[in-house]
């Protein structure tokens, strides 16, 4: 049975000033917890259900686990429906940025994205087209949000997440802007090259004016229909495989 500091602390980490506090994120079900028993991540503690006990990976000794009621479960998940298995994992240290790191590839850089659901898509789409590390502005919703980390399907384990000043890292960078804009090039016009930060603006006021004026180039997703916009999340994997499909990932 789980003491009531670890319920409150647990249930602490869905809120991003106790995550930083405990240097902790929670994750939840069978994959992506598996997922993340295999990365690079340190995961501290797994909880899990005799009915998901059966389901998960074999964990590793020196990472401590503990059998739960599915009602002490209930108490500490995120979830509606609780999955089985909840983890609680470090949330690592990322390397500051250096012009080596951005030379002959590609990175989204995320505008103050608001919605975890988006950047979590993000991540796993992201993943699917080959990229290693994302860049967030500051105020960009936390990667490590219980929401986020839940749509990302497991692809955190695999991806590095960076927050910086990216006004600072645009007016600097030695490779060429993207920004995905209303009124530019269109995206299946744009040579990328070989290399570039693919900028993403938040979902309702786009890219702002503080990094706008440092896009070398702007680049439109063709308007077919009658939509006023579209999703973020659907924007990035758009730009993806418009990449992929020039073979420059």
């Amino acid at each position: 049975m789980l003491s009531k500091l670890q319920i409150r602390t647990i249930a602490s980490l869905q809120h991003k000033k106790f995550r930083r506090e405990h240097g902790l994120f929670v994750v939840e079900g069978v994959k992506s917890v598996t997922e993340f028993l295999r990365s690079d991540y340190t995961v501290q503690h797994v909880f899990y259900t005799s009915q998901a006990a059966t389901k998960l990976t074999k964990i590793p000794q020196n990472i401590k686990s503990d059998e739960i009621s599915d009602s002490d479960l209930q108490r500490i998940s995120a979830l509606k429906t609780p999955q089985g298995v909840l983890a609680l994992v470090r949330i690592p240290t990322a390397p500051p940025i250096t012009d080596n790191m951005l030379r002959n590839t590609f990175h989204l850089v995320l505008d103050d994205i608001q919605d975890p659901g988006n950047l979590g898509t993000i991540i796993r789409t992201a993943e699917w087209f080959g990229l290693k590390r994302i860049i967030c502005s500051v105020s960009s919703v936390d990667a490590y949000n219980p929401k986020a980390v839940q749509a990302s399907m497991g692809s955190l384990a695999r991806m590095q997440l960076v927050y910086t000043d990216i006004r600072a890292l645009v007016a600097q960078a030695p490779v060429p802007i993207f920004g995905a804009v209303l009124n530019g090039l269109s995206l299946y016009e744009a040579d990328f090259g070989h290399e570039g930060l693919i900028v993403l603006g938040n979902e309702g006021n786009g890219i702002s004016q503080a990094v706008l004026p440092h896009i070398n180039h702007h680049i439109t997703i063709p308007r077919v229909g009658q939509a006023e916009s579209l999703n973020v999340a659907i924007s990035a994997a758009l730009f993806c495989s418009a990449l992929a499909r020039k073979e420059t990932l």
